[in-house]
C-alpha cells in the first residue's frame, strides 16, 4: 500500500444533464439511489476536512472533492437488460468529473437498459493514502457483484468503464482485481472484484516517460518515484491473457493523455492474447464525455453498446 497524503443538491446536477437534451425516456428514468462502499469508516490512513465540494467555474465545473464517504451512485433503468457498468469519473485523482463525464454517461447507459453504478471514490489530494480510490473500486465491485439479484443484473455482466484518471482507475480494477488492498470480512468479501468487460476513455495507462507529466502520475507515486513504482502503476505491467474483454477510445489530439497511452494498453493486451479494441478519433481533446453532435467522437457510446452486445462471453 502506498502511503500519501457542500456538495450540489441532486437537483442542481439533474439541472445541468437536462442540458443534454433529455428524452422522454430519460425523464421517466429512475432517479439515483446512493449506496455506502463502508461499514462505519472506510478503511486507510487521511482523509479531508469540511464538506464535500463542487467546482463551480472552467474545467472543474461540476467536478465533486474533498470527499470523505465514497459511494456509489445507482441508475436503474426503466427496463433492465441484465448487464451493469460501474463508471469511473476522471479528474487527476484530486476530482472526479460527474457533471461532463459519468452522469451523462451513466444517464445515456440507463435510457438503454444498463443497471448503472457512478463511483464517487476516495481521492489522495484530499489527504488519503493513494491506495484509497482502488480499494474504493475493488469493494463496489464485490458489493455489485454480490448483490446482483437485488439490481436485477447477471453476475457475469459487470463491467468499469472509467475517463482519463478514471479510466487508470477502471483498468486497475479490472487487471489487479486480487491485489489486496484492505482487510474485509463481511458477505461482500467473498464475491470476486474482477469486471467482466472493461470500456476506457483516454484513459492514463503507463506512468512512465514519455507519459509522465499527468497529475494521476504525481498523485499516485509521487514527484520522484522509483522506477518500480511506475511500473507497478502502470495498467500495461498488468496486461494478462486472462484480461476482461477492453476496449479504448482516444483522440489523436489528446494534450493530457496522448493515444499513445491507448495503444501502449492494446499492445500489451494483445501481446498477451487478451480481447481488445482501439478506437482513435481524429480529433476531440481531452475530457470530452459523451461528445457533441459536431464531433465524430460522439458516435463511441453506440460503439460500445454494440462492442458489448455482440461479443460472446464464456459461460
Amino acid at each position: 500500500m502506498i502511503n500519501r497524503r457542500g456538495f450540489l443538491s441532486s437537483s442542481a446536477l439533474v439541472a445541468g444533464a437536462a442540458g443534454l437534451a433529455m428524452s422522454g425516456a430519460r425523464a421517466l428514468a429512475h432517479p439515483y439511489e446512493e449506496i455506502m462502499l463502508w461499514p462505519g469508516s472506510p478503511p486507510g490512513r487521511g482523509g479531508p476536512t469540511g464538506p464535500e465540494k463542487i467546482g463551480t467555474e472552467g474545467a472543474g465545473y461540476g467536478a465533486v472533492s474533498n470527499i470523505s464517504t465514497p459511494r456509489m451512485r445507482v441508475y436503474r433503468p426503466n427496463h433492465p437488460n441484465g448487464m451493469a457498468v460501474m463508471i469511473c469519473g476522471g479528474g487527476g485523482y484530486f476530482r472526479i468529473q460527474l457533471w461532463k463525464e459519468s452522469e451523462p454517461a451513466a444517464r445515456w447507459l440507463q435510457d438503454r437498459g444498463f443497471t448503472v453504478f457512478d463511483l464517487i471514490y476516495r481521492l489522495p489530494n484530499d489527504g488519503w493514502d493513494a491506495s484509497a480510490p482502488f480499494a474504493d473500486a475493488q469493494r463496489a465491485m464485490k458489493i455489485i457483484r454480490s448483490r446482483a439479484k437485488d439490481f436485477g443484473i447477471r453476475p457475469d455482466r459487470i463491467g468499469v468503464m472509467g475517463f482519463s484518471a478514471g479510466g487508470h482507475l477502471a483498468g486497475y480494477t479490472a487487471y489487479r482485481p486480487d491485489h489486496a488492498l484492505y482487510e474485509g470480512s463481511d458477505r461482500f468479501e467473498t464475491a470476486s472484484a474482477k469486471p467482466d468487460f472493461a470500456a476506457l476513455l483516454f484513459p492514463v495507462v503507463s506512468l512512465r516517460k514519455p507519459y509522465d507529466t499527468t497529475r494521476t502520475r504525481r498523485e499516485i507515486i509521487g514527484e520522484n518515484p522509483t522506477s518500480a513504482a511506475e511500473d507497478a502503476w502502470s495498467l500495461d505491467t498488468h496486461a494478462s491473457k486472462d484480461a476482461p474483454p477492453t476496449i479504448i477510445f482516444a483522440s489523436a489530439d489528446d494534450p493530457i493523455t496522448s493515444p499513445g497511452h491507448g495503444i501502449t494498453l492494446f499492445q500489451a493486451l494483445k501481446a498477451k492474447g487478451a480481447a481488445a479494441e482501439l478506437h482513435i478519433f481524429e480529433d476531440g481533446g481531452h475530457g470530452w464525455g459523451l461528445g457533441s453532435s459536431d464531433q465524430i467522437l460522439n458516435q463511441w457510446p453506440g460503439i460500445f453498446e454494440t462492442w458489448l452486445t455482440r461479443r460472446t462471453f464464456e459461460e
